[in-house]
């Protein structure tokens, strides 16, 4: 057996039935045609599969992400043989400083966008920070949600309502009059799409200059972790916030409460364990 183009959009097929996100399918397909090409016409095999691992090498913050794609893949083929291991890797202790986005960045993130006219910049940004969605979710924002100050998330087979603070509500309200949104989703692009992931990244990092911060901490998903980061150090409430991440597991949520290195050393000088 080959991995046809016909194949692959037989499998893009089945992860829309699936109800996977856009990013997912997006990231899967991806890895799905790096292997393909990869493997090019020689046959699928458990060997093929096992080299194709080994030339992942190197390039571990990635590896497991790649080798769930293909065993995904796989599956849908009838070829669970050739499915492969995860590697195994150590759960860090603490993040790194320069993907640490703190409140402060945050705000000049915002305010830049604001001083440039970018209203639906600064607006995503913000609600994206302020309820800790996932980028995907934006489109659930919508002028009828904003009526009940609450929004009712459908996403990964579960679905999670997301309240709205009262500061959150007024600002979308009024960015919607400005906007001339009467009716729909907030967040779209002229065109009347919803605003992708994609679009909202390179709108992001084309801020970081003039709002004075680093690129490495300016992503969508930073802003979901600068959420569950400020909700953990406030309420200490860790299965309350894997509910409002729409999180399955505690381990998931736990990922995101990893420290920077100089958190976590200044926890270790407090012990004092040194006479």
């Amino acid at each position: 057996m080959t991995i046809t183009k016909e194949k692959i959009l037989e499998y893009e097929n089945s992860l829309k039935k699936e109800e996977r996100s856009d990013a997912t399918r997006e990231k899967y397909l991806r890895e799905v045609r790096r292997f393909a090409f990869w493997l090019g016409d020689c046959a699928l095999t458990k060997e093929a599969t096992v080299r194709y691992k080994t030339s992942l090498k190197g390039m571990t913050s990635t590896m497991n992400g790649a080798i769930s794609a293909l065993n995904s893949l796989l599956k849908f083929l009838g070829r669970a043989d050739c499915c492969l291991k995860h590697l195994r890797i150590q759960r860090q202790t603490y993040r790194s400083e320069d993907k640490e986005l703190t409140k402060e960045e945050l705000c000049r993130l915002i305010r830049t966008a604001e001083r440039e006219g970018s209203e639906r910049l600064a607006r995503a940004i913000e609600t994206i920070a302020a309820t800790g969605i996932r980028v995907s979710e934006l489109h659930y924002f919508t002028v009828e949600a904003l009526r009940e100050r609450e929004i009712t998330i459908t996403n990964k087979g579960k679905t999670r309502t997301v309240l709205l603070t009262k500061d959150l509500t007024v600002k979308l309200k009024q960015f919607a009059r400005r906007r001339g949104i009467r009716s729909g989703p907030l967040f779209v692009t002229r065109s009347g799409r919803p605003l992708s992931r994609t679009q909202l990244w390179a709108e992001m990092k084309a801020l970081c200059e003039r709002a004075g911060v680093q690129k490495t901490k300016v992503f969508p998903h930073n802003l979901r972790h600068l959420f569950a980061v400020v909700y953990y150090r406030l309420h200490k409430d860790i299965a309350k916030l894997a509910d409002l991440l729409g999180h399955s597991s505690i381990n998931t949520t736990r990922i995101y409460l990893i420290e920077t290195g100089k958190e976590h050393l200044r926890q270790l000088e407090a012990m004092r364990m040194v006479l």
